[in-house]
């Protein structure tokens, strides 16, 4: 019975090796998912990965297909300008803007009317409504710009001063500020267009104005219109630049919806390039609106200027006024734009 029973347990043994060595048992074929899909089948090897041409793409059930782009070559340029090339090239240009201003200032000083060519008799430049709409569009602008920059620089220049926690609590109110205040800028892109472009169509003034350097540099006065060449020159580069922003910004504001990945970090390019571009020229017309020129604050401010201001800086639209029994002008020397002091 003895032998019996050990060959017994040693074929049941041998069978049970036999089972389980590889190859001895029937390949077992990959069961559908209850969905009716075989992932066994439909998954891809690292060859075809291999072979895909610009990206890693799978299928994905959500309602946005784009989520189905896992990486893209131009994600890593999208890194290599917002890490690198955006903060180097937006501190040149900016910092540079400010040494230029400071230096100017340094060599010119306040440009100023001449002692005692003041006459006390004001006249209005721009109404209510203008002067609304320049600093409805003005202060949205600038919260746009600090909130922009802290996009660009705030990790590197704010985090370590702030620490982690408060720069994040900062950096979430400056992107609400910042997605909120669009819209008063766009609103007031459109208000200054509708308002101010029939006065800055170029003229015959223009090109003697910059040939004259806008009375900037030397000490002749170039006649102009209501707004000279350089005003009209920020004008259009407002506008022109607001409706690239706002168009870009939008993009950004509502993701996906009209571009996939790769078209969002090209509205990125545009719109922080174009972003610190207008940062760099509203400096120089901050500068020229405050500490730059005597008088030139008032037209925004009060909406009046002095009529002898007017007659040095905008003798053409003055003597336009005066034609069309808007406002009363005594004589003038035309060689020097002074207005005889009222009686």
């Amino acid at each position: 019975m003895m032998p019996v029973r050990c060959l017994r347990r040693l074929s049941v043994l041998l069978l049970t090796l036999l089972l389980l060595a590889p190859g001895t048992l029937p390949a077992q074929e990959a069961q559908p998912s209850p969905s009716g899909s075989n992932p066994t089948a439909m998954s891809a090897n690292e060859q075809q990965l291999l072979q895909e041409l610009g990206k890693l793409q799978g299928r994905v059930t959500l309602p946005y297909q784009h989520a189905g782009v896992l990486q893209q070559p131009q994600g890593r340029s999208y890194q290599m300008f917002h890490e690198a090339w955006l903060p180097w090239i937006g501190a040149i240009l900016i910092l540079a803007t400010i040494v230029a201003l400071a230096a100017f200032y340094v060599y010119r000083g306040r440009i100023r009317l001449r002692e005692g060519e003041l006459t006390g008799r004001k006249i209005l430049r721009f109404n209510a409504f203008e002067r609304l709409t320049h600093w409805m569009t003005a202060t949205s602008f600038i919260v746009l710009a600090i909130s922009g920059l802290n996009y660009i620089f705030g990790k590197r220049l704010l985090m370590p001063l702030l620490g982690a926690d408060t720069f994040a609590t900062w950096s979430q109110w400056a992107k609400y500020a910042h997605n909120f205040l669009a819209w008063p800028f766009m609103l007031g892109i459109i208000l200054m267009f509708v308002l101010w472009v029939r006065d800055n169509i170029p003229d015959k003034y223009d090109i003697p104005w910059f040939k004259a350097g806008g009375g900037l540099v030397g000490n002749r006065e170039p006649i102009a219109g209501r707004f000279n060449a350089g005003q009209k020159l920020v004008f259009w580069s407002v506008v022109l630049g607001g409706i690239l922003m706002s168009a870009s910004g939008l993009m950004l504001l509502f993701p996906l919806a009209l571009l996939d990945v790769n078209g969002m970090q090209i509205a990125q390019y545009v719109h922080a390039g174009v972003g610190i571009a207008l940062i760099a020229l509203i400096l120089g017309h901050i500068y020229i609106g405050s500490i730059g020129m005597e008088g030139a604050y008032g037209a925004m401010g009060t909406g009046e200027i002095d009529l002898s201001w007017a007659m040095r800086h905008h003798r053409a639209w003055v003597e336009e006024q005066r034609a069309k029994g808007r406002i009363a002008v005594p004589p003038a020397d035309r060689r020097s734009g002074r207005a005889a002091p009222a009686e």
